[in-house]
């Protein structure tokens, strides 16, 4: 059974089933004593195995009532499942992927909140490695600076400096 083509085709004939129900009211009737098969060629019909019927979908109901047919007795689109297998399977697989839609939510918020930290340390690894570099440069330069002054004769305090 491929899930993700059965809840397609449900919507499918049920939405066909609401359309056309009104035309093929006097179909469905006419098809008691036939085979399933023969009663679900159309949309419209419901075939009720415990009575052997034909019977026409209770559009206004989403599920047919207990009284018209037993869940587990109905068929409708297909004749080897009931709308009692058929509200159970949706129902996991509603629950399955709600499950895994709110387990993959969490998940990505918690990674996206590591890695923002891990960009955070990266970026301010990089400005104290920049910093760093900046100081060892200004003391380099100073050095040389004082190189150049002992070199001329410049050691003294600097004549420019009282006009400052």
């Amino acid at each position: 059974m491929n899930l993700r083509c059965l809840l397609p085709a449900v919507l499918l004939v049920i939405g066909l089933a609401t359309v056309s129900a009104q035309t093929t009211e006097v179909v469905c009737e006419t098809k008691n004593g036939t085979s399933c098969d023969e009663c679900l060629k159309h949309v419209s019909c419901l075939w009720c195995i415990s009575s052997k019927s034909c019977l026409t979908y209770p559009v206004k109901a989403i599920l047919p009532p207990h009284d018209l047919c037993p869940l587990n007795d109905a068929r409708w689109g297909l004749c080897w499942m009931n709308f009692q297998a058929l509200i159970i399977s949706l129902s996991v697989v509603g629950s399955v992927l709600i499950i895994a839609l709110m387990v993959c939510m969490f998940c990505c918020c918690k990674c996206e909140k590591l890695g923002a930290k891990r960009l955070e340390a990266k970026m301010q690894k990089q400005a104290a490695k920049t910093k760093y570099k900046q100081d060892e440069r200004r003391a380099e330069t100073k050095q040389r600076h004082e190189e150049m002054r002992k070199k001329y004769g410049l050691s003294g305090q600097n004549p420019y400096s009282r006009f400052a």
